[in-house]
């Protein structure tokens, strides 16, 4: 059985990621003490990364506010929900707000713009 989660917190566990990835790579930047040019190209890289974090966080925080606040049927807690199909934040508890795709098997899939066209046949 897969195991699904929320679309904003897989977003915010990338953020964070990129925050300790950029302190380490700053941290390896030291190790280059003698050579200034590849300490410094170590220190910008992390920087970067940092930087990157830090506006993923505020555009998660955008589009966490405009989220469609749920109540989890499983586990009762509120939750929010970015597309046609998410996870509970909660419980990882498979969400749909689309009448159409209650009852069929979770996919993300459903999130996609593009129509399928191979069930108009």
């Amino acid at each position: 059985m897969l195991n699904f989660t929320s679309k904003i917190n897989k977003i915010r566990t990338f953020a964070l990621v990129l925050i300790f990835g950029g302190i380490i790579i700053m941290y390896l930047g030291l190790f280059f003490r003698n050579q200034p040019i590849i300490m410094t190209l170590f220190m910008l890289l992390g920087f970067l990364a940092i930087i990157a974090s830090t506006v993923i966080y505020f555009w998660i925080g955008m589009l966490s506010s405009k989220a469609v606040k749920v109540n989890c049927p499983e586990c009762g807690l509120q939750t929010k929900m970015l597309g046609r199909v998410d996870a509970c934040m909660h419980c990882n508890e498979p969400l749909t707000l689309d009448p159409d795709l209650e009852g069929k098997e979770f996919n993300q899939a459903y999130n996609s713009k593009k129509k399928d066209t191979s069930s108009n046949s």
